[in-house]
């Protein structure tokens, strides 16, 4: 009977890694969110700059938490392959 090894994810290391994966999500993101604010072609910082910080928050936030999961998602399946 095969003995079932520990998988690298729940490891203090593997959860080290995860965090790291959804930091660099996290200021891929911010940058794009940056950088599309400043580059205004679309003109969205007329709209931000009349909305007020709300909606600065909102629009970096919507930028921001889909590249963060996506980021930790693809981080969990890297690390799982990685013990293969």
């Amino acid at each position: 009977m095969r003995i079932k090894n520990r998988s690298e994810l729940v490891s203090p290391s593997g959860l080290r890694r995860l965090v790291c994966h959804t930091a660099m999500g996290a200021a891929m993101s911010l940058g794009f969110a940056l950088m599309r604010i400043l580059i205004d072609t679309a003109g969205i910082a007329p709209l931000i700059v009349h909305d007020g910080s709300q909606a600065t928050a909102v629009f970096v936030g919507t930028l921001v938490l889909p590249f963060a999961i996506g980021a930790t998602l693809s981080g969990a399946v890297f690390i799982l392959i990685e013990d293969h």
